[in-house]
């Protein structure tokens, strides 16, 4: 392999490589977050000369740029996907390049440590002891065992080393984040290849089994059929949404399967697809719900206002004769106009999405609830990668607590015979986070110091 600094391989290797594709990366995101996605020509045309008080033929000049780009499409675009293909080229030649010493580090044999590096390092306490070099290192042992030190011990030129590491593998934090990334863009990949986004507008009272993809408006089939049983809404005083939610239904074979009430923030997920509620549309038509109260018969009607309504089987005619305004604006009151059996007609007043009874001249009573028609504004979605995604989140996670809030931190204890006296070096380092271990370092010694018959130098 070729690692002449000018190589293909040592540039896919520069980490000055990987800030420029970050860089980029950034830059693009702050676009596509900005500027909307999936519209067509008169919207961004328009979106310019209202954002940035443009004239028309700049807005067009510029609307002709971001189609020319795919900046409309932008996570979609080729050379968006360019830049992650080349952020995980770097990123794999990367750790190919400098894991091998990193892994060396984790597994290497610390007891063949040289015995003069461990006596020159920063980190050091000497002891003496009247106790034999076999039972100093019994007892160092079991002094720091409590402590979470694991000594090894062999024999090194006529003297003892014992060893004892923490969290060697906090070592490749950097280069699981380094695989998790990896891991995001192939749930990424996978959710843009073979994922779906649509909406779909569906009346109350009836069902679709399609979406409609955004930008193309091509039709997409779900593999199941979607009711929406009713939509309802509350306002402000003022009249401005406050809340709306809808009751859908997931029909499969002819079954109704699931049944659940969404809000904005409360989507129905089925199958892998995802119910957002995203909007509303008025139809200027009301739904009529008629119960009689004694035969438990109902059924309901669609009708605008201003036109009766017959329920044949009970002999009932009725309908919206007026649209009052109410206190709130956007909201009505009606009046219930009910013709009776004999060629009389009542009028009642009721607030939208209430109910009140009627009784007729012939003892019957009946209950009617009236609401607006609306349609319920779907914002669907389909993505396949997404736990993809999720796993390589976990991993990056993992990760950045290894490269970051955990360090690689090693001891060594060289204990040898010297004439009557048994001579003890302690000695430790990490590889971060120094300040911290020398504190860790510190209390470690005075551990060793109070062992009975070990005395501190």
């Amino acid at each position: 392999m070729n690692k002449d600094k000018n190589s293909p391989w040592m540039f896919f290797a520069s980490v000055k490589l990987t800030l420029f594709i970050l860089f980029i990366l950034a830059a693009a995101s702050i676009i596509g977050t900005v500027l909307p996605q999936g519209e067509g020509a008169g919207a961004y045309t328009q979106f310019y000369m209202s954002k940035l008080d443009v004239s028309s033929q700049t807005a067009n000049i510029m609307t002709n740029i971001t189609f020319l780009l795919d900046l409309d499409t932008m996570y979609q675009s080729w050379w968006f996907r360019t830049l992650l293909l080349l952020l995980s080229a770097n990123l794999i030649v990367c750790t190919i390049e400098r894991l091998p010493d990193v892994w060396r580090l984790v597994v290497q044999d610390n007891l063949a440590t040289d015995l003069d590096r461990i006596g020159n390092m920063r980190n050091r306490r000497h002891y003496t002891s009247s106790l034999t070099v076999e039972e100093s290192c019994r007892q160092i042992s079991e002094a720091l065992k409590p402590l979470g030190w694991q000594t090894g011990q062999r024999q090194r030129d006529k003297a003892t080393l014992l060893f004892a590491q923490k969290a060697p593998w906090s070592r490749l934090g950097v280069y699981v984040v380094h695989a998790s990334i990896l891991v995001i863009f192939i749930g990424a990949l996978i959710g843009s290849i073979w994922g779906e986004k649509g909406g779909v507008n569906i009346p109350e009272t009836l069902t679709t089994d399609k979406i409609y993809q955004f930008g193309t408006g091509s039709p997409v089939d779900l593999g199941f059929t979607v009711k929406c049983n009713w939509f309802h809404m509350e306002r402000y005083p003022n009249g401005t949404p406050k809340t709306y939610a809808s009751e859908l239904v997931i029909i499969e074979d002819g079954d109704e399967v699931l049944t659940q009430v969404i809000d904005v923030n409360d989507p129905l997920k089925y199958k892998g697809w995802t119910f957002y509620q995203s909007s509303y549309q008025s139809h200027e038509k009301f739904i009529f719900s008629v119960v009689n109260n004694e035969s438990k018969n109902e059924e309901r009607f669609l009708a605008p206002p201003q036109k009766a309504v017959r329920w044949s089987d009970e002999n009932l005619l009725f309908g919206i004769q007026e649209l009052i305004p109410s206190s709130t604006p956007g909201s009505y009151k009606y009046k219930l106009l009910v013709a009776d059996n004999k060629g009389g007609q009542n009028l009642y007043m009721i607030e939208d999405n209430q109910q009140i009874t009627v009784k007729q001249p012939d003892g019957k009573l009946y209950t009617f609830h009236v609401k607006e028609f609306f349609s319920t504004g779907l914002q669907v979605g389909k993505d396949p990668g997404v736990w993809v995604v999720y796993i390589g989140c976990l991993l990056m996670l993992i990760g950045l607590t290894g490269a970051f809030f955990i360090f690689h931190k090693r001891i060594w204890i060289l204990v040898r015979q010297e004439d009557d006296t048994t001579r003890i070096l302690l000695a430790g380092t990490t590889n971060k986070n120094k300040a911290a271990f020398e504190t860790e370092f510190n209390n470690l010694s005075d551990k060793v110091a109070d062992i009975n018959q070990i005395e501190a130098q």
